[in-house]
């Protein structure tokens, strides 16, 4: 890996990647080793399926990791779960890919259909030129006219979003 980021940085990137209520979980995690959820659910005074859930979401993206073991009294296997911050530069590192990916998607699409889009002027929507026909020029939401829009501006938005994360790689 090399790359060291702040724990303040791995809680943002926790945030964003698997969700706003998986960064307490994190937090209670930092420094400690082999915490089983009923602890966690315990100590952050929730649910423990609500805690597996969350665990589970963390551990898609590499950022806890666990073993199982069987307990030899109830019979039933116990997960002990650690926090794995430094997965978190992978993760912000295919969060941006991502991101590069729609902004490409998008861009070819705007460029594509270059002045073919109309859209509500409450901004209800926003549509092609194909699927403006087929909803006869009316907002389905507001029932307002489409107005034609020239998506130039929209384009250069875009091309200049992409060179920012191409000066930032």
């Amino acid at each position: 890996m090399g790359q060291t980021i702040t724990m303040k940085k791995v809680y943002e990137i926790i945030g964003e990647s698997t969700g706003e209520d998986c960064v307490p979980i994190a937090r209670y995690l930092n420094g400690k080793k082999n915490i089983t959820e009923f602890q966690i659910a315990d100590a952050v005074k929730a649910e423990v399926n609500q805690i597996r859930n969350i665990l589970y979401r963390l551990q898609t993206n590499n950022l806890v990791t666990y073993f199982r073991k069987k307990d030899r009294e109830k019979g039933w296997y116990m997960s002990y779960w650690t926090l794995n911050p430094d997965a978190a530069v992978d993760v912000e590192q295919d969060m941006k890919k991502r991101e590069v990916e729609i902004l490409r998607e998008r861009l070819e699409k705007e460029e594509k259909n270059r002045d073919l889009f109309y859209i509500c002027p409450n901004m209800c929507a926003r549509f092609e030129f194909a699927k403006a026909v087929e909803v006869e020029y009316r907002c389905p939401e507001c029932g307002n006219i489409l107005n034609h829009q020239e998506n130039a501006r929209t384009i250069d938005r875009l091309r200049e979003r992409l060179k920012e994360f191409e000066v930032a790689a």
